[in-house]
């Protein structure tokens, strides 16, 4: 529910300035042919006041309210009201009537799709009807040059106020799709790519290697004891630890190799174009990283890796096996006495 007041909020916040913008320059469209049917005075502060006044006072309705989008939702189909109201009021006149209602119909397509368009044109229909019953008012034909001038704001402005709003928009919207994007690609406790992204990875490496016979590397990774480090220590120290070594991988490894976390305490990485040896070398530096590295609160607390290697080889069938070759080295290296690197054969 907060998250849903919160967001209500921003949006009542994002129509606030172009409704401040469209009404300050509706006023302006209005304001030449209500004086020249010199008649009702008694208009003039109400179209004062609708003009500058009521954004303000629907920004803190909507701001106080407990479901701010239902109550700007209400201020949009109230915009719709009054401004058709308005164009009762001058007599129907062509061009100011049809700038202004159009301004309400965009802001409510724009905030509520079809339905609260549809909701604002019977808004505009009853605030219309309304003014043009009880004031009974001339109907008014032509537009004069006066007026036209004074819609000329209207119709540049307030569009660029609309087109500011959109684009701020669809900005955030971007930078939301890119944000779960690389959510959906990473692993939420280290930042390296997730078991998913990873593992597509390997299958276009293995593909490409089948085509270009690139001499590709990749590794598996375990932290050596880690469920006796959870058990003996706790979880959060086991997650210092993850990140400890994911930052140091990205360190020592990401110039030749991507790194990634299939899962616990298993990590892989991918040598593209990288042989054996080469990679070994980098790998070699990671375990003498790692072996120096002491837990802040347990000084006592050593680390130490197993990893298991295996480069491409022609023969694979696909990319499950070339996985498998490097399962098989990194258990072999666990069995001769772990904190070490073992090659596939």
């Amino acid at each position: 529910m907060e998250d849903q007041r919160h967001n209500g909020i921003s949006f009542a916040k994002r129509m606030y300035a172009p409704r401040c913008v469209g009404l300050a320059v509706g006023f302006v469209s209005v304001l030449p042919a209500l004086h020249d049917l010199q008649a009702w005075p008694w208009l003039w502060l109400p179209l004062l006041l609708n003009g500058f006044v009521w954004p303000h006072v629907a920004y803190q309705l909507a701001r106080r309210s407990a479901r701010p989008f239902q109550a700007e939702h209400r201020n949009l189909l109230c915009d719709s009201f009054l401004i058709a109201g308005w164009a009762a009021a001058i007599g129907f006149n062509p061009l100011p009537s049809i700038v202004i209602v159009s301004m309400a119909a965009m802001n409510t397509i724009a905030a509520g799709g079809l339905r609260l368009f549809l909701q604002g044109s019977v808004a505009s229909l009853l605030g219309a009807a309304s003014v043009y019953l009880l004031a009974s008012p001339t109907l008014v034909l032509q537009t004069t040059p006066l007026q036209i001038y004074a819609c000329l704001p209207m119709i540049f402005i307030y569009p660029l106020a609309v087109g500011m709003v959109c684009y701020r928009l669809a900005v955030k919207l971007t930078e939301h799709k890119l944000a779960l994007s690389k959510l959906s690609r990473t692993d939420s406790l280290t930042g390296l790519l997730n078991h998913g992204s990873w593992m597509a990875l390997m299958q276009t490496q293995f593909v490409k290697c089948k085509a270009l016979s690139h001499p590709t590397t990749i590794a598996l990774i375990d932290i050596d004891h880690f469920k006796t480090i959870n058990d003996t220590y706790g979880h959060l120290v086991g997650d210092d630890m993850l990140r400890q070594l994911s930052a140091d991988m990205i360190k020592t490894l990401h110039t030749i190799g991507i790194v990634g976390r299939i899962g616990g305490d298993e990590f892989c990485v991918i040598f593209p174009g990288i042989p054996p040896d080469q990679a070994g070398q980098r790998l070699r530096l990671l375990l003498v990283t790692i072996h120096a590295y002491r837990h802040a609160r347990i000084p006592g607390l050593a680390m130490s890796l197993s990893i298991g290697v295996a480069t491409f080889d022609a023969q694979l069938q696909d990319a499950a096996a070339w996985l498998d070759k490097a399962d098989k080295a990194l258990y072999s290296a666990k069995r001769n006495g772990r904190n070490r690197i073992n090659y596939a054969p």
